[in-house]
């Protein structure tokens, strides 16, 4: 069993629009976090994950999701799952619940046109 207490958290700010509370677990294979995006994340342009699926659980509140330039409105209690290479950005007033496979690292996140 692994276990990851909230003192255990670390707390980012990834932009004026995008806090996160990272909970890192099990040596790498996967993570997980708590997001709250407020507007637009990335503020510009998009980001691409090079290596881990990333799935998205809407806590609360309401937004979207571009991905691939495809637009998918999210509600309250709506999951989405983004591949390795697919282009998006978040866009709303959402608490996400987030957990990547592998572990989400700053190497493989790139923001991208």
């Amino acid at each position: 069993m692994k276990l990851s207490k909230k003192h255990q958290s670390v707390e980012k700010t990834n932009s004026s629009a995008c806090k996160v509370t990272e909970h890192p677990l099990i040596n790498g294979m996967f993570n997980v976090a708590v997001a709250t995006i407020s507007g637009r994340y990335p503020e510009e342009r998009r980001v691409i994950n090079h290596e881990c699926a990333e799935l998205g659980y809407v806590l609360e509140g309401q937004g979207k999701i571009v991905i691939n330039d495809e637009v998918h409105l999210l509600n309250t209690g709506d999951v989405v799952m983004i591949e390795p290479g697919e282009k998006y950005y978040w866009e709303g007033n959402m608490q996400l619940f987030l957990s990547c496979r592998p572990a989400w690292t700053k190497e493989q996140h790139q923001i991208v046109d």
